[in-house]
């Protein structure tokens, strides 16, 4: 995969370190616009645009960001007691990797997406963004989580570091979504129904 490879080259030049890397998918919204933090149904589904992370551990206490978007390279300490949001990209990684308090560097590139600035666009790859540095963050600090929790975790980072009130679905069709299928999703419970998208038509 060619911006893997990339990804890769990249991250060396910048930390120089082979990273690993994970993906989280965007997604459309075929059913219940707005309703999912009112605790109401949507039926998402996962496309082939994503964020892909880049990590490898550091030896102290920082937390180093990257955005291949922005060609902006931003350090946070971990132990800063009173951590305040700066108002721009990197609250959706340092909102999700603050509680976690682990030790690791950091390259976030949402490379693989397009550049437009529509509000919309923008909300879709800043919950992948969080999904993929979040699910890096544990893989690198061995810590294990449900994808159901992740997604929650994530919600929560947003709603509580960065200031805005989302609701779910975002979150959750990046750690949940599967090839082929929309998901029925009851934000209030959780549950989450399988939905065969046929290809032929489209749905």
């Amino acid at each position: 995969m060619r911006i893997a490879k990339e990804l890769v080259s990249k991250f060396k030049t910048l930390f120089g370190a082979a990273p690993r890397l994970f993906r989280a998918p965007g997604r459309v919204n075929l059913i219940g616009e707005h309703t999912d933090y009112n605790d109401g149904f949507v039926m998402p589904a996962a496309i082939d645009l994503s964020t892909i992370a880049a990590i490898a551990p550091r030896g102290d206490r920082k937390l180093r960001v990257h955005s291949m978007a922005f060609e902006q390279t931003i350090e946070f300490d971990l132990d800063d007691p009173s951590p305040s949001p700066r108002g721009d990209w990197s609250d959706y990684v340092r909102g999700v990797a603050l509680p976690s308090r682990a030790p690791v560097s950091v390259w976030v590139g949402r490379i693989s997406w397009c550049t437009a600035t529509c509000r919309w666009i923008r909300s879709l790859r800043l919950a992948a963004l969080e999904v993929a540095a979040g699910l890096a963050l544990c893989r690198v600090s061995d810590v294990t989580i449900d994808l159901t929790d992740l997604a929650l975790y994530c919600q929560r980072a947003e709603n509580e570091f960065v200031g805005m009130r989302c609701g779910v679905m975002d979150q959750f069709i990046s750690c949940r979504a599967v090839a082929g299928c929309a998901l029925l999703l009851d934000c209030r419970s959780l549950e989450a129904r399988r939905l065969r998208i046929d290809p032929a038509r489209g749905w």
